[in-house]
């Protein structure tokens, strides 16, 4: 029976012209390539040499049987290369869970790409603006907002920088003014949205001289946050709420940000698993994925108001 690793030392020992110097390339001693050609031309019942003391060149059965066996050994290794990229390959279903506003509106084009990338997974995403339940949901990972009150979870940074940002229409702020202090809000229609079953009318701010936490009213409350969102884009009031969920209407003009980005609540974004046995490698290239595009976002810089 041919072996194709003495097929290999054979194209090797064709190129380099000796047996020394192809050992030496592949590493092995020059007794095991001398070795492994006369077992092939056993096999073959033909001599691929012609040897004399002092030179070493092809046969002419050599040169007839060269071209073929360089074939063999790129088959190998363009077989080699299938079973790799076989591994690499990412299916399968992947399960998820997000934030309705930034699952809408920046999640689900982003996954759309992800997913043109690695057509063998089958995606399977829940959006809602309650807490996930890991442990209990046939979930692979959660996006979420804020510090994880479970340390027991694997928390993947996608923005740790990220804030809120306290926004408002030019329209409303045409009506009503714009608010200089937190203190201010008070006297303003804040849009609140019910999160985890709490409706977030608590709003803290991170101000120079330390945390100031202002309880708002308003006449608007929603169980989802990119209603929210519509409503403060359309004149309603004032949304105080993930930048990143509102950079794209900052950079349009739809929305204008109006206290400095430093005073906003920390609310860092995460990729989340139950634990480190979930961190797949979909997992672990989504994560990538999703920190690079979420990096890019808030690099963009929106314009000032006037």
């Amino acid at each position: 029976m041919i072996r194709l690793d003495d097929i290999q030392i054979f194209v090797r020992t064709a190129e380099a012209g000796s047996f020394s110097e192809a050992a030496r390339q592949l590493n092995i001693a020059p007794g095991q390539a001398s070795a492994s050609v006369r077992r092939l031309e056993k096999s073959l019942d033909t001599r691929l040499f012609t040897r004399s003391t002092r030179s070493m060149q092809l046969s002419e059965a050599g040169e007839r049987y060269l071209p073929h066996a360089k074939r063999m050994t790129n088959a190998q290794e363009q077989g080699r290369q299938a079973l790799a990229d076989g591994r690499s390959a990412l299916t399968g279903p992947l399960r998820l869970s997000a934030p309705s506003d930034f699952g809408r509106n920046l999640l689900l084009p982003w996954l759309d790409d992800f997913q043109h990338q690695h057509p063998g997974l089958s995606l399977h995403l829940k959006m809602s603006d309650r807490a996930a339940d890991l442990i209990r949901q046939p979930l692979d990972a959660v996006v979420r907002y804020g510090t994880l009150p479970d340390s027991s979870l694997l928390a993947l940074p996608l923005a740790a920088g990220n804030r809120r940002a306290l926004c408002a229409a030019p329209a409303y702020l045409e009506r009503h003014g714009a608010p200089t202090k937190p203190d201010d809000l008070r006297r303003h229609n804040c849009l609140r949205y019910v999160w985890n079953e709490q409706v977030h009318e608590r709003w803290r701010f991170t101000l120079p001289g330390g945390d100031r936490t202002v309880a708002v009213t308003g006449n608007r409350v929603s169980d989802d946050a990119d209603v929210v969102r519509r409503w403060a884009i359309s004149g309603e009031g004032l949304v105080y709420k993930s930048r990143l969920d509102l950079i794209g209407d900052l950079m349009a003009g739809r929305l204008l940000e109006l206290f400095p980005a430093s005073h906003g609540e920390p609310a860092p974004l995460h990729l989340i698993c139950a634990h480190r046995s979930q961190l797949t490698p979909a997992i672990s290239q989504l994560h990538t994925f999703l920190r690079e595009r979420c990096m890019a976002l808030m690099g963009k810089q929106a314009p000032k108001p006037e």
